[in-house]
């Protein structure tokens, strides 16, 4: 067997995986997705094509429509009785283009969910104690009740550092070492789960999908995906194995999985050939691959073959439109949750 090499994904957010994912950007997989991206304005909108019926497809985008609407409702409802309304803050260290796009689209659902955005923007020289000034004032600031630092941040700063001096009343990605610890504790109660497993689990759980007593396999142990995902599948009562670099044989233990969560970034590193018949794909990985056949000269694609899983899995996720817009919703309900918690709001 080829080797197969793994890196970290740290988010189900596009940007949070390529960062700690980003190999040679010329590399060009194997086109055995089936998705094409269309010009729109200045910016590329993707669209999702299946060309085979057997999987059904778990559409994250119209999961975190709904999400988001119910948020708008609650957002309401709380500004009408105690005038408050929840505030998601954003640290942006540098010029990264797709950083700026991600911020954007957090900003654009903040909007949608009537909760208030605000937003740092520091520059690239920028020293670790301006960051964590502007942390700091975030956490002081009572109109402010989610905070999030946005990666990658330039690699002269301590990422964990700054991680860390985010308020765990406020730390609405979940990073904080309190609430990873709870979340690996038994009966543990953390403030906030990290947002792209989160949203795993929950659109799991919305396509009724069964975990008590299934085996799951996660492939990649990051701090922010693989790792959390596992424990909030153990959580459910799945037996949960995860793969990892060192892994031998790494598709003769994905082959048994009733539910199988990749998050490598590694292009369409999962093969049909890895997958149980039946068997549930999350596809977690996203990474922006050229394609001269694109009208903006790129594609995402997932960890996962999609035309070939599609013939074999039983439901799976679509990249994009799949895990992408469920992380941004969790976001959202997290600082939803911080606001009301703060102000002891029912």
């Amino acid at each position: 067997m080829a080797s197969v090499i793994f890196t970290e994904c740290s988010s189900s957010t596009m940007l949070r995986l390529n960062h700690l994912n980003r190999r040679n950007g010329s590399y060009l997989p194997r086109p055995c997705v089936s998705l094409r991206s269309t010009a729109s304005g200045r910016g590329c909108t993707l669209s999702i094509r299946s060309s085979s019926p057997s999987a059904i497809v778990i559409n994250g985008m119209a999961e975190a429509k709904k999400i988001r609407d119910d948020i708008k409702t609650e957002v309401s409802r709380m500004k009408e009785s105690i005038g408050v309304v929840p505030g998601l803050a954003v640290i942006l260290v540098g010029e990264n283009e797709e950083s700026a796009t991600y911020v954007r689209n957090k900003k654009k659902a903040c909007k949608s969910a009537g909760i208030q955005s605000f937003e740092v923007l520091l520059p690239e020289d920028s020293s670790e104690e301006e960051v964590l000034r502007s942390v700091s004032g975030f956490n002081d600031d009572p109109c402010v009740h989610g905070i999030l630092v946005q990666l990658p941040l330039p690699s002269h700063m301590d990422e964990q550092n700054i991680l860390n001096a985010v308020s765990i009343e406020k730390d609405v990605d979940g990073f904080h070492p309190l609430n990873i610890g709870r979340l690996a504790m038994r009966g543990g109660k953390p403030l906030f789960v990290p947002c792209t497993p989160k949203g795993c689990i929950e659109l799991l759980h919305r396509y009724n999908i069964g975990i008590k007593g299934k085996r799951a396999v996660v492939i990649g142990r990051s701090n922010i995906v693989g790792m959390p995902a596992a424990l909030l599948l153990q959580r459910e009562d799945a037996t949960v194995s995860i793969i990892h670099s060192k892994t031998k044989n790494p598709e003769e233990i994905t082959r048994e999985a009733d539910i199988l969560v990749s998050a490598t970034g590694q292009p369409n590193m999962v093969r049909g050939s890895w997958i149980k018949p039946g068997a549930v794909v999350i596809d977690v990985g996203t990474k922006r691959v050229e394609d001269s056949s694109a009208p903006c000269g790129f594609r995402w694609a997932g960890d996962v073959c999609y035309e070939e899983a599609c013939k074999v899995a039983s439901a799976i996720t679509p990249v994009p439109g799949g895990v992408g817009p469920m992380t941004i919703a969790m976001l959202l309900v997290n600082t939803l949750a911080s606001a009301k918690k703060i102000h002891n709001f029912k």
